[in-house]
């Protein structure tokens, strides 16, 4: 191999020979950029970040506490594995507490995860074998249709539409599809729409995955982050779920702990059996003190409850403002995301042909940070998890937007 040899040796899944070559810049990248160049160009005003998908918010004085005490145990320092038996049996509880689901089984039926991100990828490597179909939500979160895709499988994309209220529409999907199809991947509520599943429809898809072969991996990340009167909702509360499918679910969200890396797998005990063969390839386990920091917060899900509330004034106050300026919003049931269709310009100006379009404007002359989805219909997502400290400064953050969009009249 002539010149440097290594740049020959990269795997095709990740470029290839081309790897480090390609000068086509990826949607969070040109987000970055844009960012960059709009703080360059206007020192004067602050970024209003409504893009980032985190918590503003530490996790409870509780949850850190505790991992403070049981890192100083000499019997948590060492290997995991495939989890604590405590942890396991927490998630069962907390599932039980929460969403009524009864009767897991937490030694076979559950089993942690270092995040949702790596179980979602593992899930594939469990399943996924050359020519074999994942069935994924677009838009949404790739990460097992990316590995699907590695393993060489195909993925078959399920768009979210207004008219389906952001529901995958199950009927639509091509019969030589569901031949070769295995896994379906879901995610509610939502990211990015904010949808939220309903009875009627995780009753559906178990129907559906018992009719067609599939295993259903709910992505419940979000799921706990409900209001205006709207209860949790697992698709293991759906009879006979557990038979076609397991629910991922993470601390991330709920609890203010993404950067803790804490999730768990949980239902069918051949799929949780499966992917704790592959975990066990993968990793050797989490931290068990930040286990323990996870079973206070399972136990405590109070703490949900009031990230929660603030998450549903947060959206009052942003759907409010993007009303008085002309958009069609509606404020969803979960989550903090806000997907909003995009004007079609302003008044005597700019056009917007796409999302990214209008992100790429509100960046660089709003300085306002959102996400563009340009998968199912132009839409930006809105974050209500932007930095606020109390409800002056919620509020504060809100009258800037609305300053700064004010100023100008979008045609839609």
């Amino acid at each position: 191999m002539a010149g440097n040899y290594i740049q020959q040796l990269f795997a095709d899944r990740i470029g290839g020979d081309q790897f480090g070559k390609s000068t086509v810049l990826y949607k969070f990248e040109k987000i970055k950029r844009a960012r960059q160049a709009a703080m360059i160009a206007h020192p004067e005003m602050e970024i209003i970040d409504m893009g980032v998908g985190e918590p503003d918010a530490m996790a409870d004085q509780g949850v850190i506490e505790t991992l403070a005490i049981e890192a100083a145990k000499w019997e948590n320092r060492n290997y995991a594995d495939n989890g604590i038996h405590e942890f396991k049996l927490a998630a069962a509880q907390y599932l039980e507490d929460v969403y009524g689901v009864k009767g897991i089984k937490a030694e076979t039926e559950v089993n942690h995860a270092i995040g949702s991100k790596p179980a979602l990828a593992m899930m594939a490597q469990a399943f996924i074998n050359p020519g074999d179909v994942t069935l994924m939500t677009v838009p949404g979160y790739p990460i097992m249709g990316t590995m699907t895709k590695w393993l060489g499988g195909d993925v078959y994309n399920m768009p979210l539409l207004k008219e389906n209220n952001f529901l995958p529409d199950l009927k639509a999907i091509p019969k030589e599809i569901l031949k070769r199809a295995k896994l379906l991947y879901l995610n509610y509520p939502n990211n990015p729409t904010g949808a939220s599943a309903t009875k009627v429809f995780f009753k559906e898809v178990v129907q559906f995955a018992t009719e067609n072969n599939l295993i259903v991996v709910h992505d419940a990340a979000y799921a706990a982050l409900t209001f205006d009167g709207v209860k949790p909702l697992s698709f293991l509360s759906t009879p006979n779920a557990k038979k076609v499918g397991v629910e991922i679910h993470s601390l991330s969200k709920a609890f203010n702990m993404t950067g803790w890396r804490i999730a768990f797998v949980v239902g069918n005990p051949l799929v949780v059996s499966a992917f704790a063969s592959v975990k066990d390839n993968n990793d050797s386990g989490q931290f068990k003190a930040i286990q323990k920091a996870g079973i206070y917060a399972l136990e405590n899900h109070w703490i949900t409850e009031s990230t929660a509330a603030k998450y549903s004034r947060r959206h009052d106050l942003l759907v409010g403002v993007l009303k008085k300026v002309g958009f069609d919003v509606k404020k969803p049931k979960g989550s903090f995301y806000l997907y909003v269709s995009i004007p079609k310009g302003v008044k005597g100006g700019i056009k917007f042909k796409t999302a990214e379009d209008f992100s790429q404007y509100l960046i660089k002359e709003k300085l306002i940070s959102t996400v563009p989805w340009d998968d199912a219909g132009a839409y930006v997502r809105f974050s209500v998890t932007f930095l606020a400290y109390d409800l002056q400064e919620e509020q504060q953050v809100i009258e800037e937007i609305y300053t700064r969009l004010s100023d100008v009249q979008f045609v839609f």
